[in-house]
């Protein structure tokens, strides 16, 4: 789970054809599919790629790919306007992947600090009644580090209780869940919801590192300074490994100075594939 986007990557996956067992592909979709292999290698390529194949009639697909290459150039703004545009395009001609755009619009405001923009668009995603209750459950944990972004833990924590009834075995949720706990001060809770998260992903370096965090807070140095050395010795190279080593390196201080629990970290931000 390196942190991310289940949201963001089930929207992705849903648009790549799947490989395996898979009908001959059309032009159109071997266009696509590689077009989303530059994206990986070459994005700036991939832009003047898409935009040349928008230009030709492209359409959603050529918005997609372009979102992606955005996405790979860190140019969230861009990627943002370019699903947003490729939502309201597939709203017009009723495609079902209206949806996917509208999350995928709405992650990549997030990741630009957009979160006004942001919440616009999962509520556009939210709008649609065919939506699953899984990615519905993973749209209401985006929208609340939304709203945890613009200061509004009350709206955030309602939106993390929704996600929690429809995605209960989502790690990350009972993870958000935690961490939003532990900023009011609620430790109870917070330490309930990490002992969920860590019951699902025992062996994850972010839930791991969020359970040493609440323990400092706790009071349990001992503990917390346990977790923190677990993470850092499995997963050294993460930013949950970072941050582990680097609260080790304060010694003493480890549960004052790393307890800081995310505020709107984007658990799963944006990703190109």
């Amino acid at each position: 789970m390196s942190p991310i986007l289940i949201a963001f990557g089930l929207a992705q996956a849903a648009a790549t054809p799947p490989a395996a067992a898979a009908p001959p592909q059309t032009l159109e979709q071997s266009r696509f599919r590689s077009c989303v292999e530059l994206t990986r290698v070459a994005p700036e390529r991939a832009v003047e790629t898409a935009n040349a194949w928008r230009v030709e009639g492209g359409g959603l697909d050529a918005r997609q790919c372009l979102g992606l290459a955005y996405v790979e150039l860190g140019r969230w703004r861009a990627a943002a306007t370019v699903y947003e545009q490729a939502a309201r395009e597939a709203e017009t001609a009723q495609d079902a992947r209206r949806t996917m755009f509208w999350v995928q619009s709405g992650n990549a405001w997030l990741a630009a600090d957009e979160g006004t923009k942001a919440i616009q668009a999962f509520d556009a995603a939210l709008a649609y009644p065919q939506l699953g209750d899984e990615l519905r459950g993973e749209v209401h944990l985006d929208r609340a580090r939304a709203l945890v972004a613009l200061a509004n833990p009350e709206g955030a924590r309602a939106d993390i209780d929704r996600a929690l009834q429809l995605v209960p075995a989502d790690p990350m949720a009972w993870y958000l869940s935690a961490a939003l706990a532990a900023r009011q001060d609620n430790l109870t809770r917070a330490a309930a919801d990490i002992a969920r998260a860590r019951a699902l992903a025992a062996t994850d370096p972010d839930i791991l590192l969020l359970a040493g965090t609440i323990a400092g807070l706790q009071g349990n140095g001992a503990e917390a300074e346990r977790l923190y050395r677990q993470v850092a010795a499995a997963a050294p190279d993460s930013d949950a490994g970072r941050r582990a080593a680097a609260a080790l390196g304060t010694a003493r201080d480890a549960p004052a100075t790393a307890a800081r629990p995310p505020a709107a970290q984007p658990v799963r931000p944006p990703q190109g594939r």
